[in-house]
């Protein structure tokens, strides 16, 4: 565990965050890979059906991580003030919701898995692998979110590093197993689907034995001990309920923009598919500081220190903004062989390149909206965040990337994303700015209550 209460503010949240920050490109090489392999080993189609499976995968995920998302926040707050009984009830509290809410999700994904696809208009030569897949990748929910929900209170205890080092090997794992059942066993799209379960498998299990054998009796597990607290449940909902239904909501918003896609072709599929998994490497430093930020902010205000808060905002938004400009130039300038990675045939390459060049040029707005949106959030305030996500998504992203691509094709669609995203930093600028997020925070010490009120009256609200 890890006190980040203390210490200076930019290497603090910076060394924090770098151990996130790479084992999230390792969990993105588990998406790579079964991109890479069946893309060049199977075929377009198959590199179009692994893409048509993620919108649908991240919409019945994202309602339940949201609100796992709730509890890390309690949990950073309730160990930053201190409180550790609360601090197990909590993580206690969300074992039982994550166990519960991933058998129910297996049974929906297998239920849904083709209407879904239909749903999204996937051409009749990408259906029967994308099913083939998704339906493994459902199959093997509970391991996932298990993994997630483990490592989620790792970090909101301060330890970064620890599901990193089980993530690495798990990694490792999956590349050789993708290439062992693609290529030697010719399984094609099933072959990826059950190289990403195992691996998932094999972190989950090393993650629940390290906290077992761990010193600090918090990580321990033990079901006839475990409870179900109704009224931290409820409090977890209140906060985690907004994020979830934020993060449903840029599923579906994937979802919509799959199906437009897809009305353009198997081609443009899997341009889109390939295009996408090198967009989620490029905006990973901004979503990992994010998620250091919000821990960071959870803590020092459960701590009842603002003024780091605010300093932790400014030196995080910088070096985030640094990593945004570093992969602009990376995207833009080496499009091409990049999505040649995946597949070469040239229609792909050339719709792929297009995303690169259209996205890529804009990555300083992502940065600025997901760091700007991490303070409330680790606040406690995941409602304002959760309206704004509604307004660039389905208000400006979706009826513009579908107007736009009747007149100017595929990259109508793609244009579409980097004006959602000048929204939303703007929106999430003018709402830190405007300090109501401070008000939501779970653990309000009262000297430190006090002195914000009195600074409240006394100045105005600080950038």
């Amino acid at each position: 565990m890890r006190n980040l209460t203390e210490g200076r503010e930019s290497r603090v949240i910076f060394t924090f965050a770098l151990p996130m920050l790479i084992g999230n490109v390792l969990q993105q090489v588990y998406n790579l890979t079964d991109a890479w392999v069946v893309g060049q080993f199977v075929g377009k189609e198959a590199l179009a059906a692994v893409g048509s499976s993620f919108s649908i995968v991240f919409l019945l995920v994202a309602l339940v991580m949201g609100v796992t998302m709730g509890s890390g926040i309690m949990v950073s707050q309730f160990y930053g003030a201190g409180d550790l009984e609360r601090m197990r009830r909590t993580i206690s509290t969300a074992y039982w919701y994550v166990l519960v809410a991933s058998v129910v999700l297996t049974g929906l994904g297998l239920l849904l898995s083709r209407p879904l696809l239909v749903l999204l208009r996937v051409p009749d030569d990408v259906m029967p692998q994308a099913v083939t897949y998704l339906n493994i990748i459902f199959a093997g929910t509970v391991l996932s979110f298990g993994y997630n929900a483990l490592s989620a209170v790792l970090r909101a205890l301060g330890d970064s590093r620890t599901p990193l080092y089980f993530l690495a090997i798990a990694v490792a794992v999956n590349v050789g197993l993708d290439l062992w059942f693609v290529i030697g066993f010719g399984w094609g799209v099933a072959g990826a689907a059950w190289a990403t379960i195992i691996s998932q498998g094999i972190a989950f299990v090393a993650s629940f034995v390290y906290m077992q054998r761990s010193r600090h009796e918090v990580l321990h597990i033990d079901v006839r001990h475990m409870v179900f607290d109704r009224a931290i449940f409820a409090q977890s909902m209140r906060i985690g309920l907004p994020s979830g239904g934020q993060q449903t909501l840029v599923a579906a918003g994937f979802m919509a923009l799959a199906r437009i896609v897809n009305g353009f072709g198997t081609d443009a599929i899997a341009a889109y598919t390939a295009a996408g998994r090198l967009d989620s490497f490029a905006g990973m430093p901004a979503m990992n500081f994010a998620m250091a930020l919000t821990t960071f902010v959870g803590q020092n205000l459960g701590a009842g220190k603002p003024d780091r808060v605010r300093h932790g905002f400014h030196a995080t938004l910088l070096m985030s903004g640094a990593f945004a400009l570093g992969a602009t130039l990376l995207m833009v300038f080496a499009k091409e062989p990049l999505i040649r990675i995946f597949n070469t045939d040239p229609a792909v390459v050339s719709i792929g390149s297009r995303y690169l060049l259209i996205v890529g040029s804009f990555y300083l707005l992502f940065s600025t909206m997901f760091v700007t949106g991490a303070v409330p959030r680790g606040a406690g305030d995941t409602l304002i965040p959760f309206l704004i996500t509604i307004v660039t998504l389905w208000i400006i992203r979706v009826p513009l990337s579908a107007w736009l691509s009747t007149r100017l094709g595929t990259d109508g669609i793609w244009w579409g994303i980097p004006a959602a995203w000048a929204m939303g930093s703007t929106l999430s600028t003018v709402y830190y700015l405007s300090g109501r997020w401070r008000r939501m925070a779970v653990v309000r010490p009262a000297a430190a209550a006090g002195a914000d009120t009195a600074a409240a009256a006394a100045t105005p609200p600080d950038a």
